[in-house]
Parts: C-alpha cells; structure tokens; sequence
C-alpha cells in the first residue's frame, strides 16, 4: 500500500515522501497513530499543494533575507565602552550588546545566536559583523566600538 507521511518515521522516510508498506503496518501503525495517510488521488493532489505553499513561502523568506542583508549592508552602530590598559577596551562587546545596541539605534531585531563573531571585540575601532539571517544568505554590518 502507498502511503503518505505526516510526520518523520524512523527507518521508514521524512514527512512528505511517498512510501510503500505493508497493508497490515498501515492499518495498525501508520494510520490510528496518524503518521500517515493513503496516497489517493485527493491526498496526493493535497500533497502537491502543500509542497507548491511550503515552496512559495521559503521563497518569500529567502527575498526577504536578502532584503534585509542589502539594507544592513551600509549601517553602522556605535558602542561606547571604558578603556582599560594599553588603549584596549575594559572588557569585551559581546554579541549580546551588539544585538541591543542595533534595536536601540536602528530599530531591528536581530538575533545574538545568529551573529557570527570568532570571539567577542576588545579593540576600538571598526568592525565587520556577519550576520546568517537565511541558510544561504549572510549580511554583514559596521560596529564601531568608541572611548566612553
């Protein structure tokens, strides 16, 4: 019998795929467990619509990545921090800092866990922060770190 997955099944398939089990194993597990359901012409034309939907919206998320990524492409934020000695900074500007200092100065939500800094900043100056706003899209945006 085919069948549709509703959800992932271990050793079986993913949620989407079509696969071909025994007729008893979807009577009995498959189906009262609602792991899936009987590839008929209605369930596979629904499939096919929710796989097209699934396809438009990750779409729509990847041009607004891109968005996104081009109008962070030219801001710059500005963090004020203590000097301690040999002119370094007293401390370190963390992604967590840099991630309320954007929503204070330009207004954005990003997310700190998605910021991509080898190790946290400990010099003035300015900085290149990379940003994984999409799986095949990274930004990047200025953080200039100044002399409280």
């Amino acid at each position: 019998m085919k069948v549709i997955l509703l959800e992932d099944v271990k050793a079986l398939g993913k949620k989407g795929e079509i696969v071909n089990v025994s007729d008893g194993y979807a009577r009995n597990a498959l189906f009262p467990k609602k792991l899936g359901v009987e590839a008929t012409p209605k369930n596979l034309n629904d499939l096919k619509l929710q796989n097209q939907h699934a396809d438009k919206v990750a779409q729509e998320n990847y041009e607004a990545a891109l968005a996104l990524a081009e109008e962070l492409k030219d801001k710059k934020v500005v963090l004020k921090m203590k000097a301690g000695e040999g002119g370094r900074t007293f401390g370190s500007v963390s992604t967590k800092e840099i991630a309320a200092a954007v929503k204070a100065q330009l207004g954005m939500e990003l997310d700190k866990k998605k910021m991509q800094l080898p190790e946290p900043i400990r010099t003035f100056g300015m900085t290149e922060v990379a940003i994984k706003l999409h799986p095949k899209v990274i930004g990047t945006f200025s953080v200039q770190v100044v002399e409280e």
